[in-house]
């Protein structure tokens, strides 16, 4: 144990003169939290749209009220377009409306009126996100006309009126989507970083020498760089979720041992899988690559961070399961937003070890031998 010490003293020391892993540790964080928050948005809102109302009644310009009331929809500015389509051809909007003469009538008399909508399609995204809102106006406008007096029998109008609620989350706010992922993507992605630089390090500068020459046995190596850059990456999950709960309102609802267990377990199998790069590649410059290409893309990609995983098809779907940060943003949400506890993330903590397992046996192996490589 004294040398694993000892080995985790060298190791801060060398930490503490490096500017470039200080910065790792604590302002790209910091930096990479304030990304996250404030520049990723999920929500379309302020789609631009041009409505021409060739009907002008009263009834119908409601009906373009109750679209831009969906604060989703906005009207564009079209000066200079000569129609609807071109105002979409000039890029001044996104969605072009065509009411025709006599909408009203025909619905007031149970005939069908069709609108000419006509929608951008090189955004996708926003192509579903216009055609839901269409569709929901046209639900309250039915919905008007059954309770209207004027609209005739209310029984000839079948239809459904959903009353809809949005559990756990029924402001939609986008930081209690975000801000949990983000804290699992960056408690990954910079203590492995700093691992694998600090292991690549020696390598490097040829200091690696003197440690295969000494007494220190491979495991005892490992654990002496571990325990450095374990305890960052605690001081580091101290720093993101505090700003996280300070920035964005984001905070710890029910029982918050889940979280609490996982996290120191989760770092160490980030760290550990920093070393097990760091102990493969022979310079800096290659653990970083490693870092980003094993580590960073599979986690902000693969893990339901962003995209659902049940959107990921087959075969990518299954390297979802080899990602830990799918089982510790699943954690973090549960955390953070739907505070089920334990019932919910009892197995989270028991596959986090067997990362962590796993990414030292890989590491001990590569270093078992303790001798240069030809």
């Amino acid at each position: 144990m004294k040398r694993v010490w000892a080995q985790a003293a060298k190791e801060w020391q060398e930490f503490r003169r490096d500017r470039l892993s200080l910065a790792l540790a604590f302002l790209l964080p910091l930096f990479s939290l304030l990304l996250f928050g404030y520049g990723i948005r999920l929500e379309s809102k302020n789609i631009p749209i041009v409505v021409q109302d060739n009907d002008q009644t009263s009834f119908s310009r409601e009906y373009v009220e109750r679209l831009y009331a969906t604060n989703i929809l906005s009207r564009a500015n079209i000066t200079g377009a000569k129609s609807p389509r071109d105002a979409i051809d000039r890029g001044l909007a996104k969605v072009a409306i065509t009411i025709p003469e006599g909408f009203t009538q025909k619905v007031l008399r149970r005939q069908t009126s069709t609108l000419d909508v006509l929608i951008d399609g090189t955004d996708i995204a926003n192509t579903q996100i216009v055609s839901n809102s269409i569709e929901a106006a046209n639900i309250y406008f039915v919905a008007m006309l059954k309770a209207s007096k004027t609209a005739g029998d209310p029984n000839d109008l079948k239809v459904v009126a959903p009353q809809l609620r949005v559990w756990y989350n029924p402001g939609r706010l986008e930081p209690l989507f975000i801000v949990p992922g983000a804290i699992g993507i960056i408690l990954w992605m910079y203590p492995a970083l700093l691992a694998a630089v600090a292991a690549s390090r020696e390598k490097e500068q040829e200091t690696i020498i003197r440690v295969y020459s000494s007494s220190i046995r491979p495991i005892e190596f490992i654990l002496g760089k571990a325990l450095v850059y374990f305890v960052v990456g605690m001081l580091m999950a101290l720093l993101v979720i505090t700003l996280g709960w300070i920035l964005f309102a984001v905070k710890v609802i029910g029982d918050p041992t889940p979280l609490l267990v996982s996290i120191p377990i989760y770092i160490l199998a980030a760290v550990l899988f920093g070393l097990m790069l760091g102990t493969f590649a022979n310079s800096q410059t290659v653990a970083v690559q490693a870092t980003s290409t094993a580590g960073f893309f599979p986690c902000l990609l693969l893990s339901g961070f962003v995209y659902p995983i049940y959107n990921i098809p087959v075969p990518l779907n299954f390297l979802t399961l080899i990602v830990p940060a799918r089982y510790f943003i699943q954690l973090t949400r549960d955390a953070f937003v739907r505070g089920m506890g334990w019932p919910a993330v009892w197995y989270v903590p028991l596959i986090l070890i067997v990362f962590c397992l796993a990414y030292l046996a890989f590491t001990w192996l590569s270093m078992r031998r303790m001798q240069l490589k030809d």
